[in-house]
This record gives C-alpha cells, sequence and structure tokens, in this order.
C-alpha cells in the first residue's frame, strides 16, 4: 500500500493564529499516527510562520512512524535536520518567502550542490528525496546526485484533473517509469485531494509515498481527524 504522510503544517498556523498552544501539534501528529497515517511531514520556513524549529525538534520524540521534513537546503536547515535526524528530507527550491513550494528543482545547475546536501544527509543515515517536476532529463539527472527518491510536484495533476483525468496524469505516470528505471523510489506531493488521489494512485506506477497537507487538514474540519485518515486510506488501497 502507498503511504500516506500528512503534512500537519497548517495546523501550527492555526495555533500561531492566536499563540499558545492550541491545537497542539505534536498531540495531532499523535493523533494521526494513532488513526492510521504511516508519516508525519512538516516544512518549516525560516519566518517560523508555521511550523518552528522547536516544533521539528519535538516532533522527532513524538512521532513514531516516519518523519519527513521538506525544506531548503540552507545551513539552517542543515543543522537542524542533521540534529533530528528524521526518517526523510525533501529537498525544495524554495524561496524563503516563498508561500508553498510552487515548482521542482532544475537540478542540472544545481548538480554540485544537490550531490553535496545529499551525500551529507546519507552520511547521517537519512533517506533523501528531491522534489521535481515531470521532465524526465530532469529525473534522470537526479538520480545522479545519489538520492534515494525524487517527489513529484503534483499540482500541474490536480489543475487539470477535472477537466481531463487521463491527460492530467499521463506525464507522471511516465516520470515515475523513469524515475524506476534509474533506480529511484517515487514519492508525490502538491494538492492533492480526496477527490484526484485515488485516480492518482492508480494510474501512477511504482508510486510509494503521498505527502497530503491543506486538502486532508481541511477535511478534518469537516470530517473529523479518524474519518479523514481513513478516507484517504481507502484511496491508497
Amino acid at each position: 500500500m502507498v503511504k500516506l504522510s500528512v503534512n500537519i503544517n497548517k495546523i501550527a498556523t492555526l495555533r500561531n493564529a492566536r499563540g499558545g498552544d492550541n491545537p497542539n501539534v505534536e498531540q495531532f501528529a499523535e493523533d494521526c499516527e494513532h488513526f492510521g497515517a504511516d508519516g508525519i511531514t512538516v516544512h518549516p520556513r525560516p519566518d517560523e510562520r508555521h511550523i518552528r524549529r522547536d516544533d521539528v525538534i519535538a516532533l522527532k520524540n513524538y512521532v513514531r512512524t516516519e518523519l519527513n521534513i521538506e525544506g531548503y537546503p540552507s545551513p539552517q536547515f542543515m543543522e537542524l535536520v542533521l540534529m533530528v535526524k528524521p526518517t526523510q528530507v525533501t529537498l525544495v527550491p524554495d524561496a524563503p518567502d516563498a508561500l508553498t513550494s510552487s515548482a521542482g528543482w532544475e537540478v542540472e545547475p544545481n548538480l554540485e550542490m544537490l550531490t553535496e546536501v545529499v551525500d551529507r544527509l546519507k552520511e547521517a543515515g537519512i533517506r533523501t528525496s528531491i522534489f521535481v517536476g515531470t521532465n524526465e532529463d530532469n529525473i534522470r539527472m537526479a538520480a545522479r546526485t545519489g538520492t534515494d527518491r525524487v517527489e513529484l510536484y503534483t499540482e500541474p495533476y490536480a489543475r487539470e484533473y477535472k477537466e481531463d483525468p487521463a491527460a492530467a496524469v499521463a506525464p507522471f505516470a511516465q516520470a515515475a517509469e523513469v524515475a524506476h528505471k534509474v533506480g529511484l523510489g517515487v514519492n508525490a506531493g502538491h494538492d492533492l485531494s480526496l477527490d484526484n488521489l485515488k485516480y492518482f494512485k492508480e494510474n501512477v506506477p511504482h508510486l510509494l509515498e503521498v505527502s497530503i497537507g491543506h486538502a486532508l487538514i481541511s477535511d478534518c474540519i469537516y470530517m473529523g481527524i479518524e474519518q479523514t485518515i481513513k478516507a484517504y486510506r481507502d484511496c491508497l488501497k
């Protein structure tokens, strides 16, 4: 079964809106795991507008499944992840002030830097994933960094899904085949939801993990945590 990693950034956003510790980030992570999530994802940003450095450190002691930390490999980010040593680090090319991820890496011009970062993470025993689009040459170039996986940026799929599901998913199916052929595991994330997840899973081969945040947290408001996690897991069966 494809693993479901829940991105809990939005829980921290809600907490930060009023200060204090409600909702509690660590408790929410534990609840997601209790109801069947296979992992927890966080994306700490330099301005700490949602997940904070202290949250990441605390989550290491709470998460019993897999902790995935996303981020741009700045010196501060690398210091944090090498201290926490999560199961996986997903490298994204976001600028510090980016609202959310909006593109994958152009790997070739960043090959030397990414290779050095991947080497440091793997020396620490951390699984690595590089956030990419569906360009096949880019995926092949990612394999040259030594990364374990790529994460396919699925916003274009989500945007085009309602108009033509088959056309929307086709580049991702092909990209996954290419990744598999060059020895990379395949993750996916961004704007996946209950509307489009099942079709994506059924049509993209070699898929290991999806990371879902905004849609899933929004569904929790209406459905509750338990039923939401169940619904997403049902899409991945």
